[in-house]
């Protein structure tokens, strides 16, 4: 009778690669990576779903660009890490007994965990830069939860493994070209891991746009300088709703406690235009700096004579996670934040929100309403 195949053992593989050291090294690189993505992730976690005791400040303007960019640049770097620290450790998933002592089941269920929360929140991560949404589930309410998982599992992990890891940065005798080996493909995860960032980096960093074909979005060469992730069509907007066709036939509704007003087009033309040079920046990870011209919320609130306070901002979209948005009172009454009509010099295209759309400073793009048809004055 042929006697069947055994599996194999950790001693079977025999590449300097599958090191402890190797491992411990890029779990370095790959734990901050990890660290840096899931504080930003919280970042952008509490703009869209903010806390009442931990608000989130209207400046520096600038501030979600920065963090987002660096989120969507460590989740990318985080890929060739986490590959090369699994192929680095996979050996030891054939290790014998499989039921151990406590520590051993520990260790092993919270590595199961990691791996297969990391490997979601990667490969998720990157659909969802590349606007690729295959997942069947709500990206942003996943990726969320699955983050604390990852995180929990991290950290169970590392206490279960830390004696391990200290010996394993410690240096020991080991041959020279063993040595080199290992160094040399921890370099080449790392070079790997930067090349990544720097490929797919440009559609948030402007001086490497040039050199980033991987990027998600050019916003040099959008649409009135600012890439459009969901258009009209898309949006379902009215086709009627169209500055081709020069009908400016459109109103505000704004309601407060005193009761309902509608406010003409001409009406909101009428007030004091402002200009402000405000960024946007997408979940996704592109970002464009832009002139925006409107009119302040507040000042249009101070128009139908409403106190400025948190503001529940209405689009004609009916579908979509973002059809409403709240802004809270802070970036209502900031002077930077608009109701804009006019975008780097040109009135608002359909897909750039016209009529009017709002832009406020250091606030996630999916929060930058378009197609504003109200505003709700909470109290």
């Amino acid at each position: 009778m042929p006697r069947l195949p055994q599996p194999p053992v950790p001693a079977d593989f025999t590449s300097p690669v599958h090191d402890r050291t190797v491992v411990a090294r890029i779990g370095l690189w790959l734990g901050a990576a990890f660290a840096i993505c899931f504080v930003t992730g919280l970042l952008s976690h509490l703009h869209q779903h903010p806390v009442p005791w931990l608000p989130i400040p209207t400046g520096p303007s600038w501030g979600y660009r920065v963090s987002q960019g660096v989120h969507v640049a460590s989740g990318t770097a985080a890929v060739p890490l986490l590959l090369a620290k699994l192929f680095a450790a996979y050996p030891r998933l054939f290790a014998r007994p499989v039921v151990g002592s406590l520590v051993v089941m520990l260790e092993r269920a919270s590595i199961a965990v990691l791996v297969g929360s990391s490997i979601l929140m990667v490969s998720s991560g990157v659909a969802n830069v590349a606007g690729w949404y295959v997942f069947g589930f709500g990206f942003t309410r996943v990726h969320y939860a699955f983050a604390w998982v990852a995180v929990g599992a991290l950290t169970v992990h590392v206490a279960v493994k830390l004696p391990a890891i200290r010996d394993a940065l410690t240096p020991a005798g080991a041959d020279l070209a063993a040595r080199q080996g290992r160094r040399a493909f921890v370099a080449g995860a790392v070079g790997v891991a930067a090349g990544a960032v720097v490929l797919t980096v440009g559609s948030a960093v402007p001086l490497l746009e040039p050199v980033s074909v991987l990027r998600s979005r050019r916003p040099s060469s959008s649409p009135l300088g600012v890439p459009v992730n969901r258009t009209a069509t898309q949006a379902g907007i009215d086709p009627t709703l169209d500055p081709a066709g020069g009908d400016d036939d459109w109103t505000v509704t704004v309601r407060g406690p005193g009761g309902i007003r509608s406010v003409t087009a001409a009406e909101l033309r009428s007030l004091t235009q402002r200009t402000v040079s405000l960024p946007i920046a997408c979940v996704e990870g592109w970002s464009a700096s832009a002139t925006w011209e409107g009119v302040r919320v507040r000042d249009v609130l101070a128009f139908v004579g409403v106190a400025v306070d948190d503001v529940r901002i209405v689009s004609a979209e009916r579908r979509g996670a973002y059809a409403v948005s709240v802004l809270p009172r802070a970036y209502a009454d900031h002077p930077s934040t608009l109701l804009a009509l006019r975008l780097n010099g040109s009135r608002l295209t359909r897909d750039h929100g016209y009529p009017v759309r709002l832009i406020a400073p250091n606030r996630p793009g999916v929060l930058q309403t378009k197609w504003v048809t109200e505003l709700e004055v909470l109290t």
